[in-house]
C-alpha cells in the first residue's frame, strides 16, 4: 500500500499501510509478550482497524463532494 501511496498520494492508501504495519506489530507483540492479560496487544488492534474505518469513511466522503 505504501508503494501506490506513493505513486498516487491517496491517504487512503497511506493509512492501510499504517494500519496493516500497526497489524503486524500487533503480531509481534503478542508473541514476544506471551501473557493471559493482552490488553496492549488489543489496543493496537483496535488502533488498526479504527485508521482503517477512517480511510474508509473519509475516501466516500471525498467521493460525494
Amino acid at each position: 500500500f505504501l508503494k501506490f501511496w506513493k505513486q498516487s498520494r491517496d491517504p487512503l492508501f497511506l493509512l492501510f499501510s499504517v494500519a496493516f504495519g500497526l497489524l503486524g506489530t500487533e503480531r509481534i507483540v503478542a508473541v514476544l509478550i506471551k501473557s493471559p492479560n493482552d490488553n496492549e496487544v488489543y489496543l493496537i488492534r483496535l488502533a488498526a482497524f479504527v485508521l482503517i474505518l477512517i480511510a474508509i469513511i473519509q475516501k466516500n466522503r471525498l467521493k460525494r463532494l
